[in-house]
């Protein structure tokens, strides 16, 4: 059997989604690792170069700028060429390492990841590629979330709808109210997300500055390394967000702990969590006809029965985010579990990273999506409430405990309860039977399900 190229992927993000996650190559793609990499690797040549005396004169020949353009040029070619390296080396750190050094001076390229473990250019680079994924990527599609959510807020905040606990009608709220749980939910728990830290690990072989510091005894390299590593995360790279700079974890084996990842990770399963929960509210609304959904040009809405159009939007944006939370939770339990002072295991696990981010990416746009063609059905809204006159008992029995009735809930469960064919004029003739003082009575009388729906 024959397949084209871009027929052989086994994974759906590269291949039914490929333009869905396209954004996400440029932070999780072997070529965006390894360009991240030899971005490590160059920032920490042009720094070393402005301490130790032997480098000095390197600026003369090549600029800092020039340096950078290593890896800011950095094509598909280059890549290939150290996949090359590594088939012949069976390293891929070191393939990068001995790649920058055809770039750079003979006179100065055994300094390219002098006194450095491989993983203080990997856990760098992986933490990078996290903090620009949420600044370039996550938090724009998240800040759209939101402004879309607000919008539906304020078009619904005023449109009662029969609220369901236990799926039983139940005391009236709003659309609108209920799309606000969601935004204060989101928003909460994405102020949390902004305000973790990211960590990284750099410390030489074992964390302890070994090979730099029996080469450099008089530099103080925890101080250079904190600096190094908060000077090559601070770049502006979005004009949404901008995250902190990542900080030097100041005990580590040789590899990171991972710590700040796991945190990371948690945040995005919750939110995955509440994302979750509002596709299958919105499923329900629809199920319930409250929502109608609206064609997009010859779209079709099922395959054999021509009147429906089905919720598919919000089940792909559920079944993405249920993956995401679950890959991101294995993440965040496996990826700081370490033997010793190093295993691979982190190696394999830190390569999926870019699937935590991608099932969210496609939830959150098919999500977006399926908001978008939400036609609220006030006919249904207003026929169910017309239906349920019973959800108003609450309010009567609280106010005729106020007015210090006898048994005043007794009374209304023998009203209702189990009685959903109770009519308003049922209980208005059971408000007139009460013999109450007239303005108490007016104002039992003016409530209704269209009414009752408290502080909105």
């Amino acid at each position: 059997m024959t397949e084209s190229k871009g027929n052989i992927s086994i994974s759906p993000l590269t291949g039914r989604y490929t333009q869905k996650t396209i954004e996400l190559w440029e932070f999780f793609s072997e070529f965006a690792f390894i360009k991240y990499r030899i971005r490590i690797e160059i920032e920490y040549l042009i720094k070393l170069r402005q301490t130790i005396p032997e480098l000095k004169d390197w600026k003369d020949i090549q600029s800092d700028e020039e340096l950078r353009q290593i890896y800011k040029k950095v094509s598909s070619l280059d890549i290939e060429t150290i996949k090359r390296i590594e088939t012949q080396i069976k390293h891929d750190v070191k393939s990068i390492e001995y790649y920058i050094k055809k770039k750079v001076p003979d006179k100065y390229k055994e300094f390219v990841h002098f006194a450095l473990t491989s993983q203080d250019v990997n856990n760098p680079a992986i933490s990078l590629s996290v903090k620009e994924c949420l600044e370039q990527s996550i938090y724009p599609k998240m800040v759209s979330l939101i402004g879309t959510l607000k919008k539906q807020h304020s078009t619904w905040k005023d449109i009662a709808i029969l609220s369901r606990t236990h799926g039983q009608p139940a005391s009236p709220t709003t659309m609108g109210k209920e799309i606000r749980v969601f935004m204060y939910r989101l928003e909460n728990e994405i102020e949390v997300l902004n305000n973790i830290r990211i960590y990284t690990k750099f410390g030489g072989a074992v964390g302890n500055f070994n090979a730099h510091n029996v080469a450099y005894p008089d530099i103080d390299w925890e101080r250079w390394a904190d600096d190094f590593i908060k000077e090559v995360s601070s770049v502006k790279t979005s004009e949404v967000y901008t995250y902190q700079p990542i900080i030097r974890s100041k005990y580590t084996t040789q590899i990171d702990n991972y710590d700040s990842l796991s945190r990371i990770f948690d945040s995005i399963k919750r939110i995955c969590t509440i994302l979750t929960d509002m596709c299958q509210d919105m499923w329900l609304y629809i199920s319930f006809n409250y929502f109608k959904l609206m064609l997009e040009g010859n779209q079709i809405g099922s395959s054999t029965m021509p009147h429906k159009v089905n919720p598919i939007n919000f089940e792909n944006a559920e079944g993405n985010f249920k993956l995401s939370s679950n890959i991101a939770q294995f993440l965040s339990l496996e990826m700081p579990v370490s033997r010793l002072q190093r295993d691979l295991t982190d190696s394999t696990l830190s390569r999926n990273i870019g699937t935590v981010f991608g099932h969210l990416l496609i939830g959150l746009d098919s999500l977006l999506s399926g908001l978008s063609k939400l036609d609220i059905n006030t006919q249904q809204i207003s026929q169910d409430l017309d239906n349920n006159a019973i959800v108003i008992g609450e309010a009567i029995q609280t106010i005729l405990r106020k007015e210090g009735i006898d048994e005043p809930y007794e009374k209304i469960k023998a009203l209702t309860q189990n009685k959903p064919e109770t009519t308003l004029e049922d209980i208005h003739n059971f408000i007139k039977g009460m013999k109450l003082d007239k303005e108490v009575e007016d104002k039992l009388l003016k409530i209704t399900p269209h009414n009752y729906i408290g502080i909105i």
